[in-house]
């Protein structure tokens, strides 16, 4: 594939995946000559990020074609690569899916991707990733569907299961998990090299090594951690010293798959902080635009890894990308077959190569069996708009601990997410 590839980023108005995109793109010349298509439904949303893609292009002197539309469809004509960061919504119906359950007693973390939010993510999210998908079989079939809109491991799941696109999910959860191992071990991030695998979000590193020589730091981490500030990370501490692998990629998240998460807070996420960093983003984007572009804007992304395999694709560099969620296959030996997994992967012109560090250990596996009946539920619900799979996929979930909050969560959740629940096959 020659540099004149066509890369569509759906919800680029996305502003926090957005910069993340663009400070990757403008920081290699690996993409140049490529063309740029950025879609949005929010005008001037779409408007401000097109803006500021022009001003980093100018800043850089990138040659990258850039585009956008409101049309997706139109958009997807010629595509090679397509980039999924889209939520419906975002922080109202969240809001919901954690503030419901609480009302009916339900002890819980974030209500993102996991227990009784995660669900109804899934159930509104899956028809319009869907209809991404359908589109993408007809005009643009071979592409790469590369997603960053969560729930990633029922996404990545229903998309596996029931379309024909090549797709691939997306997550920076490892690398904050080495920034809490971190922390503990009193070495620099630059400086430790990890190996994970599991699911999204409850990944366990299998490996934790120092980059320049290859030693082995969990002995050091085991030594350190138990000296370590004990209000730092207790859940993930905990399962660490139950388990003997480290689960990423902090409490908040992996504490959505479990009945006791709640145990290291259940707080949730601070959307008024979030709508208030939203608004000095903005203000940030609009100055850059005008020519006031921070320093560090200019520096590729944290943790981010789309341009890394889109380019490994186009110039057939095998590129290693630390995490990427696939269908399981045998990937993962102890967990099932028909299950989305968070694996290191290679990507090169052959497409993307999941990688398998052998199977995890048992009581590890049979943790994440909880989840993958979850998953594997909560997928078929979403794809059939099934109320009464829905339901199952609640009582089967341990974060649901009576089924009297289960039904009434369901019932209300389900009026909420109404306009966005329909089937997808």
């Amino acid at each position: 594939m020659a540099n004149t590839a066509k890369i569509v980023f759906i919800g680029a108005g996305s502003a926090a995946f957005g910069l993340s995109m663009f400070r990757d793109v403008f920081t290699t010349n690996k993409l140049a000559g490529c063309t740029l298509t950025l879609v949005d439904l929010n005008k001037d949303a779409l408007a401000r990020m097109t803006g500021l893609a022009q001003a980093m292009k100018k800043k850089t002197g990138l040659q990258v074609t850039i585009e956008q539309t409101t049309d997706r469809r139109a958009a997807l004509d010629g595509a090679g690569f397509v980039v999924n960061s889209v939520a419906i919504d975002r922080n109202r119906l969240w809001r919901q899916d954690f503030e419901v359950p609480k009302r009916h007693g339900i002890r819980h973390t974030l209500g993102e991707n996991g227990g009784p939010g995660g669900l109804f993510f899934t159930l509104r999210t899956m028809p319009l990733i869907f209809d991404f998908a359908r589109d993408v079989e007809e005009i643009c079939p071979d592409a790469l569907f590369i997603n960053l809109s969560n729930p990633e491991s029922r996404i990545l799941l229903g998309l596996a299961k029931h379309t024909k696109v090549k797709a691939l999910g997306l997550c920076h959860g490892v690398f904050l998990a080495r920034w809490f191992i971190c922390q503990i071990l009193g070495l620099p991030e630059a400086d430790v090299d990890l190996w994970a695998a599991g699911l999204n979000h409850f990944q366990w590193l299998r490996h934790i090594r120092e980059r320049e020589t290859g030693r082995d730091l969990y002995p050091l981490l085991r030594q350190r951690e138990l000296e370590h500030d004990p209000a730092f990370a207790p859940l993930s501490r905990t399962l660490f010293r139950a388990f003997g692998l480290w689960p990423t990629p902090s409490d908040d998240h992996l504490g959505e798959y479990l009945p006791y998460g709640w145990e290291a807070g259940e707080h949730g996420f601070n959307f008024t902080e979030d709508e208030r960093g939203r608004g000095i983003l903005a203000k940030m984007m609009d100055d850059a635009i005008a020519g006031d572009m921070p320093a560090e804007w200019l520096t590729p992304s944290w943790g981010e890894r789309a341009v890394q395999v889109i380019a490994g694709v186009l110039h057939n560099q095998k590129r290693f990308i630390e995490s990427g969620i696939v269908l399981n296959q045998g990937i993962i030996p102890n967990l099932p077959s028909e299950l989305a997994v968070e694996v290191p992967v290679i990507a090169d012109a052959a497409g993307v190569h999941p990688l398998s560090l052998g199977p995890l250990p048992d009581g590890v596996a049979k943790l994440l069996s909880v989840q993958a009946s979850v998953q594997q539920l909560s997928v078929a619900a979403a794809v059939h708009a099934s109320k009464e799979l829905a339901l199952q996929a609640l009582l089967v979930d341990p974060v649901i601990t009576s089924t009297d909050a289960a039904h009434r969560i369901l019932e209300e959740l389900w009026a909420i997410n109404e306009p966005y629940i329909r089937p997808c096959v």
